[in-house]
């Protein structure tokens, strides 16, 4: 089979598009594995999937894969990339679109200097909802929040790491950092979404506090590995950090693919995320069976 794409990227976050407004390509695990591949594939964080509207108040639904084949709730990034690709496509003329997700319904909105806003509704702070499971776990009072220790067996010695839990519509786990460049992020973002606390996985971030509005973030993700950016990531770090008292309502988040900037009022007010969305470049691939 053989099927056009677009190739876009967010902060460095990269997508592959499809447009299934008309046909439904039916793809297997395999295959979105196979686009995402960088070597035999297009190469991708994320495989975001463009499809029709599922109820009248709605522009589009749109479905999202990560890099090993699994289907995921939410992406921050390749939502803005999403509201790019449906304007360039001419599958829409308006600068607010609406669409569903798995778990969510979220508002897009296109800058006049071409970044999008994303409303990422509320956070979410149920441990059930992420979901984590605290048998056995106590959590340590930190401002006004609480951070959860979480003990990881780090080749054969007892590393205890504490976190922070939110989740974006998808789950996050926040550790405060000294230093993004050095901490150690490949070791201990697949031990802690390892860990038997969180039957579902979980996306970890790595937090540096410059200063009440600007921070540093990495983010090692579930099925993907550390990505350049992560939008929800970005979310849930700016959410965090207002939470335990260390920011201000809007955080510049310095990634490694480039700059997001979180605006969050409290309580049940919506997560804004605004940043860039940038075509790479479209083609056509063929699909193994």
């Amino acid at each position: 089979m053989r099927i056009p794409f677009t190739k876009m990227q967010g902060a460095g976050n990269d997508f592959v598009v499809l447009d299934e407004t008309r046909t439904h390509y039916g793809l297997t695990p395999a295959q979105y594995r196979f686009l995402a591949d960088r070597h035999f594939g297009v190469g991708a964080d994320q495989i975001l999937t463009v499809r029709p509207a599922t109820s009248p108040d709605m522009d589009f639904s749109y479905v999202i894969h990560n890099a090993d084949g699994g289907q995921v709730e939410h992406c921050g990034n390749g939502a803005r990339c999403f509201m790019a690709f449906v304007r360039r496509q001419g599958l829409t003329a308006k600068d607010v679109v609406t669409v569903q997700t798995m778990n969510r319904v979220l508002q897009l909105q296109r800058q006049p200097d071409g970044r999008v806003t994303v409303d990422m509704e509320a956070p979410d702070f149920a441990l059930a909802h992420l979901p984590f499971d605290a048998t056995g776990l106590q959590a340590d009072p930190s401002g006004s929040w609480e951070k959860w220790p979480l003990a990881l067996d780090n080749q054969g010695q007892n590393t205890i790491v504490k976190v922070a839990l939110v989740s974006m519509g998808n789950p996050h786990a926040v550790m405060l950092v000294d230093d993004v460049d050095t901490a150690p992020v490949l070791t201990l973002g697949p031990l802690v979404q390892q860990q038997g606390a969180f039957p579902r996985g979980v996306n970890v971030g790595f937090m540096q506090v410059l200063d009440r509005n600007h921070i540093r973030l990495r983010v090692y993700e579930r099925g993907a590995g550390e990505t350049l950016a992560c939008g929800t990531g970005a979310c849930a770090a700016a959410v965090a950090g207002i939470r335990l008292g260390l920011l201000d309502a809007t955080v510049d988040v310095a990634t490694h693919g480039g700059t997001l900037t979180i605006s969050w009022q409290g309580g049940s007010e919506p997560v804004l995320l605004t940043g860039p969305a940038t075509v790479v470049f479209d083609g056509e691939i063929e699909l193994p069976n």
